[in-house]
């Protein structure tokens, strides 16, 4: 590769925020757990064809072209690698779902299909999906399993998911109904190179740093290299890689790595993509002949929500106005900037992971959950820090705790500060 010369004047700065703050206003509402965020090993595939001559690009042109691109219309094929790092298997087991008979109460009620819980599925392992996107209006993504495929369709003001594994489908309409009710199901994770890029754009702010870092082949398409560092020690995050169509300015392929080293923690690109306009057919649905339905009103008043409705109900547990602060959880407090920003959270009774009184925690649960981090000491006391590739907690032994994309040292250090 031939790195670009992304060199800046002040008045060169000035104008890369104005182009983040310009290219933020394309960005795709997401809610990423624990990352964001989140992406596979396409570079072997991808290296034979060699790295393209491209003319020279500032990281401030490179973001405005992002922002100014008007593609609207494309499918193809997305691979994504996510690798946390997670005990247990990962997120998987903890997103396997609150509804229906993977993840339901006992009596099976709701739905298989209900995106919220399918599509935390992300979040661990390899996945490949299949996109397509005919405007704002028209678009969806399938993920592909063994012998079966999981469909979430946007089609108008339809929304449609299909489990084809349990034969479920799940059905809400989208916001700008007659009733003015939004029902579109949440999207807990980032699935196409753009959205992961979007996210990424928010953070870029005076404690990042933004570069061209030259030029690649995604999917058979030139590429731009565009690369975001934390300018902060501190931060689990090494870098974020995005490969940007020379020509359209849409995002290709996503990586982010860890200090730590090693394989990309979240790693998403296309390897197949076709900018032409697909056909009205592929957003249709009607569910198979046998198909359960399950309708987003149901899930609204209740129904397939009771694991949801006994966690708020639970005495230990009555939702959110338990934390310091109020039920919009104003006792969540940030401590820090930028890529070290950590979040600061007292945990209800004051309490952290030792047994309360009464003995209700095993001490062989005890032991197996020190066994899954590491003790630590300090100013503040003492508590446990878990640990994945990017996420990093330290729970304190009096109920606090301090979470964010930072390292051991940099949670103890904030614990310590906050005393």
């Amino acid at each position: 590769m031939a790195p670009n010369d992304s060199a800046q004047t002040t008045e060169e700065a000035e104008d890369l925020a104005a182009g983040r703050r310009k290219a933020a206003r394309y960005i795709v509402p997401v809610a990423v757990a624990g990352v964001a965020a989140a992406t596979i090993g396409l570079v072997p595939a991808l290296a034979a064809s060699g790295d393209p001559d491209l003319p020279k690009i500032t990281a401030q042109q490179l973001i405005e072209k992002m922002a100014a691109s008007e593609t609207q219309q494309l499918s193809g094929t997305v691979k994504i690698n996510t690798d946390l790092g997670l005990p247990l298997g990962g997120l998987a087991g903890l997103g396997g779902g609150s509804f229906g008979p993977k993840g339901g109460d006992a009596k099976g009620d709701g739905s298989s299909a209900a995106p919220e819980s399918k599509l935390m599925e992300l979040a661990s392992g390899s996945h490949t999906l299949r996109v397509a996107a005919d405007g704002p209006d028209r678009a969806k993504v399938s993920i592909l399993e063994n012998a079966a495929e999981y469909s979430l369709i946007h089609n108008g003001d339809e929304v449609w998911a299909y489990d084809s594994a349990s034969n479920e489908a799940f059905h809400s309409k989208d916001a700008g109904t007659a009733d003015g009710k939004d029902r579109t199901p949440p999207k807990d994770l980032p699935t196409t190179p753009k959205e992961f890029a979007d996210e990424a754009l928010k953070a870029a702010d005076d404690t990042t740093s933004v570069t061209v870092g030259g030029t690649a082949r995604v999917a058979g398409r030139d590429a731009y290299q565009l690369v975001i560092k934390p300018k902060q020690s501190g931060s689990t995050i090494g870098s974020i890689k995005i490969a940007v169509d020379a020509k359209n300015g849409v995002p290709l392929k996503f990586t982010l790595s860890s200090t730590s080293g090693g394989k990309a923690v979240i790693d998403a690109g296309f390897t197949k993509v076709d900018f032409s306009k697909p056909a009205a057919s592929t957003f249709d649905f009607s569910p198979p002949k046998g198909a359960k339905v399950t309708e987003g009103d149901e899930l609204e008043k209740g129904k397939g929500a009771k694991n949801h409705e006994d966690f708020k109900n639970h005495e230990d547990f009555k939702g959110p106005k338990d934390f310091k602060g109020s039920e919009d959880f104003k006792g969540l407090n940030v401590i820090g900037e930028g890529w070290t920003s950590i979040a600061k959270i007292e945990v209800p009774g004051g309490q952290g992971l030792s047994a309360p009184k009464g003995g209700d925690v095993p001490p062989e649960a005890s032991k197996f959950l020190d066994a899954l981090g590491d003790k630590v000491d300090g100013k503040f006391g003492s508590g446990t820090v878990f640990k994945t590739r990017l996420i990093n907690a330290l729970v304190t032994d009096d109920g606090t705790v301090y979470v964010g994309a930072v390292t051991k040292d940099t949670l103890v250090k904030a614990a310590n500060e906050g005393k």
